[in-house]
């Protein structure tokens, strides 16, 4: 598994290869495995990088539950906006990523078509490696392959908003927190002029 950043006008673009074999970062103080992460110096470092790739058999049956955020309110996250987001959600999107974002077992591996199965997106796999920009061009669009439907005409741009604002209202606190410093808001390299 590798990670590769590519900086695109002044914007960092993040693609993650095998984004659905990844996990929230560790809390222990192992090592990470080395992972061939050509990207430009950086003052900050960069996200922890996904766990080694594992057979079918060697997977655990489900996945576990990832901590219930603690701190909702420090994020930001607008209340009225996470309702509306979850009712979206449930409406339009549970039946393939889980009612409350937790996927279902098997979602590590792919089908006979080559494709991984719909991710969780409550914190314990890949969703929180994206900005926000990302994550709504994905909703739009949908995903490569034809995996993931486009949603672009189907939901408007404020439901397509607030289902972001429900799915990060998912990701604990640390994985937020990480997110938000080295994701969302990850400074820019000086452009030499």
């Amino acid at each position: 598994m590798s990670i590769r950043f590519f900086v695109l006008t002044g914007m960092a673009a993040v693609l993650i290869a095998g984004c659905g074999e990844s996990k929230p970062p560790a809390t222990s103080s192992e090592t990470p495995e080395a992972v061939e992460t050509p990207a430009p110096p950086s003052t900050s470092p960069t996200p922890p990088p996904a766990g080694p790739d594992i057979s079918a058999a060697e997977q655990p049956a489900a996945t576990p539950k990832v901590e219930e955020p603690r701190n909702l309110a420090a994020r930001k996250l607008a209340p009225e906006k996470i309702k509306r987001g979850e009712d979206v959600y449930r409406a339009n999107c549970a039946s393939c990523h889980g009612p409350n974002g937790e996927a279902t077992p098997g979602w590590r591996t792919p089908g006979p078509d080559g494709r991984y199965p719909p991710p969780p997106l409550d914190g314990s796999a890949h969703a929180w490696h994206h900005s926000t920009e990302t994550l709504e061009q994905m909703i739009r669009e949908g995903s490569p392959g034809g995996g993931m439907p486009a949603w672009d005409g189907k939901l408007t741009n404020q439901q397509i908003d607030d289902v972001i604002v429900w799915i990060k209202s998912l990701w604990p606190d640390e994985v937020y927190d990480i997110w938000y410093k080295e994701i969302e808001n990850k400074p820019l390299p000086k452009q030499q002029g």
